[in-house]
């Protein structure tokens, strides 16, 4: 590898004086043989495909480069070390007048809302809307700021002094995140308010029986979503009396997430409402490290459990046409080491490109805690230090990849109809304390039915019972594994959709031994005129069947249903415990996919157009390594290596650039890269292009060619250096990264 200034040359020629004599003149005018210009393969404004969320303004080592900068909060921040405060109009300006589409975020069960709790907004006090536990503790999300019980005249205040300023402001789409009810709180004067205005009868202690926890957390739960309901068509009808199209977005933690850590939240109902334009799927290391059982063995599960979560998000939004963006974190909340931040962040990268039918992300959030925070060498080391120049490197080539990452009709390998119920009510039989009558530690029951097949290289998919009613809910659910051991139906609505399906070919799997406490709540089930000891006497009803049914496969229709008295968590918690169950769905698999057997095996892939990545996982089939043979640029290196044989062993992941596919068009351009390119022209014989990305940061970059260059010129760059690579042909160029752009021109 060569080091050079601002001109390189591989090949002396009659002409190469005059190049270096008209360098400054060529940034301006491209180069004398460059005549076809191609149009801008990305543009700042308009695609709103990769987003970053921060509550700084603009500055040179945060310039992400993604396309949508979400401003948080409506109140003045200060940069970094409290100086220089800057009002929200200002910060939002700050990176529109770098090219940024600007939207808006703020929480909204928790904010910089002093002036609502302190009497400042309406000249009264609002403590008493906080959530509060059994103890009568406020439970604060920080100083002066409780998480709040959203009451009218909460909702009243988040849509006067938050939703409107950012409107006038000129924004056109709302996020209010993480509508978040703690199932252990419940106790505070608001909620006992709210209790009798719903149910119209005195409130109850949540903690006296399940049936009191179960209807304390479908009130927090309608409360949410009744603030939301309530902001959202505030936003959008204010936003027309201005001419403006206000879209409203929800950034929200996957349902598994919630059900784990005991929060109460609306989920998949809002994709009903009409002032609902999408979410923020909020996966990223640490909801996906939450512990969970396999094999008899607790532990975590980083890769397999985003997967799923990713996959609850995709589902939930995927039949009712909302958007949703995917989120990873290259660090997270908690204090790690750089170490566990690159292997889980690498790991959460990979399970959200497994879905490709999403082609929408939140590359970060927080970038001034990514590039500006220091955090621990290793676990057992006291010394903190800033991102290293390889990881950040490595973490912008990520970043520039889902600015380019396609949506593809591709399917991840293994075979696909397996699916999963789930329902906002996993969520209702939730506390920190133990509940008399029922026990789900970890959520084993859900886990129960997923990972004995996720572990086997399954790509299983979620399939909501808020969804059931469309169409498209259906579309690849060959077998549908459910229980109602951790969850209930909201209404008996649903049911009919299920039989219908079991009744024109689908397979259902039932598994629970329906007599957990919540069976016994006021429910649909056992009111009216209805006498149901548990809601799955219902369905089975409907499907021509006995109440109770049995151990045991029965034909319905054209379709079947395979009952097993059993609690899903009884698979996972014990070692070999899932054998029979994968061995009863694998069967029924064949039957229903006309004779096709299950595939088994350790790991998940799936190719993007020229992407390809994947994991190979351990606890599985096999502790075999997967060996990929081709022509790559390896995109988890921070020198974007060309590799012809990558091998991956168990519980590492893979991510690269399949060179066959990029050859197929010979055009110029840069494959991968650790800025962001603008600008591109192709000629005859030169391509130019501009690259953005933060500062104090290295650029390394692979740029395709037809044959190798004559004269490279990257104007201003500091530290240029280069290498070409026959084989590929491509030219490795690496210089420091300036988020005011670097102008290049390569000549072959």
């Amino acid at each position: 590898m060569k080091t050079a200034n601002t001109v390189s040359v591989f090949r002396h020629n009659a002409m190469s004086w005059q190049w270096g004599a008209a360098c400054v003149l060529l940034t301006a005018s491209l180069c004398f043989s460059c005549s076809s210009p191609s149009s801008e393969r990305h543009s700042d404004g308009g695609r709103e495909k990769t987003a970053f969320q921060t509550s700084a303004a603009w500055r040179p080592e945060l310039d992400v480069r993604s396309d949508v900068a979400i401003v948080y909060s409506v109140n003045s921040h200060g940069n970094e070390g409290g100086k220089d405060v800057t009002s929200f109009e200002q910060r939002a300006d700050s990176w529109r007048k770098r090219g940024y589409d600007v939207h808006y975020m703020t929480g909204m069960a928790w904010g910089e809302y002093q002036d609502y709790f302190n009497g400042s907004w309406d000249g009264k006090t609002h403590f008493d809307e906080g959530q509060m536990n059994v103890h009568g503790d406020t439970i604060w999300h920080g100083p002066g700021v409780p998480y709040v019980v959203p009451t009218l005249n909460f909702i009243e205040y988040m849509k006067q002094c938050h939703i409107k300023r950012a409107i006038d402001a000129g924004i056109d789409a709302i996020y209010l995140e993480e509508p978040e009810f703690w199932a252990f709180a419940g106790y505070s004067e608001a909620f006992k308010r709210e209790w009798k205005d719903y149910y119209g009868s005195e409130w109850k202690p949540q903690n006296e029986s399940p049936e009191s926890l179960y209807l304390s957390n479908k009130l927090k739960y309608h409360l949410f979503y009744r603030a939301l309901d309530e902001c959202f068509s505030f936003a959008k009808e204010y936003g027309r009396s201005k001419g403006m199209d206000v879209r409203c977005y929800v950034p929200t933690h996957s349902l598994i997430n919630y059900s784990q850590w005991n929060i109460v939240s609306p989920e998949a109902s809002l994709a009903s409402l009409d002032c609902v334009d999408g979410y923020i799927a909020q996966v990223w290391t640490g909801t996906s490290r939450v512990l969970n059982y396999f094999d008899g063995k607790i532990g975590e599960r980083v890769f397999e459990t985003a997967y799923l979560e990713y996959g609850t998000l995709y589902s939930m939004t995927e039949p009712t046409g909302r958007k949703v963006f995917f989120l990873t974190d290259p660090i997270e909340d908690r204090p790690r080491d750089w170490k566990d931040y690159k292997q889980n962040y690498e790991a959460t990268y990979v399970a959200e490109l497994l879905y490709p039918g999403n082609d929408n992300f939140e590359v970060m959030p927080w970038p001034e805690r990514i590039y500006l925070g220091k955090y621990k060498v290793s676990a057992a080391s006291d010394s903190m230090e800033s991102i290293s120049p390889a990881f950040a490197t490595q973490m912008q080539i990520m970043v520039n990849a889902l600015n380019d990452m396609p949506k593809s009709d591709s399917r991840v390998s293994g075979s696909h109809g397996v699916s999963v119920l789930m329902a906002n009510s996993l969520m209702f039989q939730r506390d920190e304390e133990k509940i008399k009558g029922y026990e789900d530690p970890q959520l084993a029951d859900y886990f129960g039915l997923a990972m004995p097949f996720v572990k086997r290289g399954v790509p299983v998919s979620m399939l909501h019972l808020e969804n059931v009613a469309y169409e498209k809910t259906w579309a690849d659910t060959k077998v549908l594994l459910m229980t109602y051991s951790n969850m209930k139906p909201m209404s008996e609505d649903c049911h009919a959709h299920i039989a219908r399906w079991v009744e024109n070919g689908g397979t259902l799997v039932y598994v629970s031994r329906d007599n957990d406490a919540f069976c016994r709540v006021p429910e649909w089930w056992n009111s009216g005129t209805n006498d149901f000891a548990a809601p799955s006497e219902h369905l089975f009803g409907l499907m021509g069947m006995q109440r109770h049914p049995s151990d045991g496969i029965y034909n319905v229709g054209k379709g079947r249903v395979c009952v097993i008295r059993q609690d899903p968590k009884e698979f996972v918690m014990q070692a070999d415990g899932d054998r029979a169950f994968v061995d009863l769905v694998s069967d029924l698999y064949e039957k229903s996919a006309d004779g096709e057997k299950i595939l088994f095996k350790n790991s998940f892939m799936v190719q993007r157009g020229c992407y390809l990545a994947g994991a190979v996982m351990t606890e599985s089939v096999s502790d075999e390594s997967l060996t990929l043979s081709g022509l790559y640029i390896d995109l988890f290196d921070p020198q974007l290596g060309i590799v012809q044989s990558k091998t991956v062993v168990p519980g590492d992941r893979f991510f690269l650039y399949d060179l066959s596919r990029a050859s197929v068009d010979a055009t110029p351009r840069v494959l991968a890269g650790a800025a962001r390119v603008y600008d591109e022209t192709v000629g005859t014989r030169c391509y130019s292009f501009t690259c953005k990305s933060p500062a104090g940061t290295d650029n390394v970059m692979r740029i395709l060619l037809p044959s190798q260059p004559e004269e490279i010129n990257a104007e201003a760059a500091d530290g240029l250096d280069y290498a070409w690579d026959e084989k590929s042909k491509t030219l490795l160029l690496t210089f420091a990264n300036d988020p005011d752009g670097v102008d290049v021109i390569v000549k072959w």
